[in-house]
């Protein structure tokens, strides 16, 4: 029998979201579905998620949506978008009946029209109104399949890299989360000067280890300054996207969730330049994280680059106003240039 996951949780007798939870729970178990968390009490981190991912056949996000959920969502979103086997043939379903979701949805718009997200985020991420709409969704998908995400494999050859330990001045480490999709000229050239600008001031850079786009362009630049540079993949994303050369570490992790805990574990700092989904997917980590006060969060800053493009279009504004609803006023920074991208390091870990 097929399980699926459900997200949220209901607070009490009088939650308001109890009665449609329940009309949910009693339809997909008389439609033959198993169900993990009907209760909404289970946990999710970065060490299970990738678990919770493999045992189950199709995932349910409810209305209310916390940024806990909108974590799990744009996950499973980024497994499709980066061909993430244990995902294979497996359907998402959003019951968005209160229009909690939209924030994101708008987010997720926004990136595809800046050209960092390619698929159609619609065709991975169902919704419905009701839970029948749910049900039956859930039901055409397991009868016709996921759509193909349109990747392509680039690299097959063994994975090396080197393994250099930092230098002795080293102040620090900042992680650069980006895309490696977009090539937007003007944001690559700001990504091999952020490299650059690191590299100069004794700051190691920390990235996802991709060889493309904004990714490629920061491991460039710090490796062309002498920088020391690390970084954190896959196998299966390796594929898609290579390896940047001169990379000085790679901690190669078996899952994308424990991608970022080794990058957020070996970090000081970090800057989030324009990215896709898996950026998304990044910044709303670090934030759950920080706010359970979890050690790896302590003292680190998050710095967001919001330069507008020659449009006048600032990248990250859309997914700034989402956090506004989540976040307190202080808990990141944003900047506009590089110079103060500079300023805030110095200002904030003193690196």
């Amino acid at each position: 029998m097929p399980t699926v996951r459900l997200s949220g949780k209901v607070i009490g007798p009088d939650d308001a979201r109890r009665p449609i939870r329940a009309k949910l729970l009693f339809l997909l178990f008389n439609s033959g579905w198993d169900i993990y968390n009907s209760n909404g009490d289970q946990t999710v981190t970065l060490s299970n998620i990738e678990k919770k991912l493999i045992e189950s056949d199709a995932f349910v996000f409810t209305p209310g949506a916390s940024l806990n959920d909108m974590f799990q969502a744009v996950s499973i979103f980024v497994g499709y978008q980066t061909v993430d086997p244990n995902l294979q043939g497996k359907p998402t379903v959003i019951l968005n009946d209160d229009n909690s979701w939209d924030p994101l949805f708008r987010v997720l718009a926004h990136f595809r029209e800046m050209g960092t997200i390619k698929q159609d985020y619609r065709e991975f991420l169902l919704t419905g109104d009701s839970p029948e709409e749910v049900v039956a969704s859930l039901a055409e998908v397991r009868a016709e399949g996921l759509p193909d995400a349109g990747r392509e494999k680039i690299a097959s050859k063994p994975i090396t890299a080197a393994d250099v330990d930092p230098p002795a001045d080293l102040r620090g480490n900042v992680c650069v989360f980006c895309s490696a999709s977009l090539e937007d000229p003007a944001y690559v050239a700001d990504g091999e000067a952020l490299g650059r600008l690191l590299a100069e001031n004794q700051m190691g850079c920390v990235s996802g280890a991709g060889s493309s786009g904004i990714m490629g362009a920061v491991v460039r630049g710090s490796v062309q300054a002498g920088g020391w540079t690390a970084g954190s993949n896959v196998p299966h994303i390796i594929e898609l996207e290579g390896l940047p050369d001169g990379l000085s570490r790679l901690w190669l992790q078996p899952d994308i969730y424990t991608r970022m805990e080794v990058m957020i574990e070996n970090s000081d700092a970090f800057v989030i330049f324009p990215g896709g989904s898996g950026s998304v997917q990044e910044l709303f980590a670090l934030m759950i994280l920080r706010h359970q006060k979890n050690p790896a969060m302590e003292g680190k800053p998050i710095i967001v680059f919001n330069r507008p493009d020659a449009n006048g279009v600032s990248f990250w504004s859309p997914l700034i106003e989402l956090l506004s609803h989540y976040c307190a006023e202080n808990e990141f920074d944003t900047a506009t240039s590089l110079d103060e991208i500079k300023a805030l390091l110095l200002a904030k870990v003193g690196i």
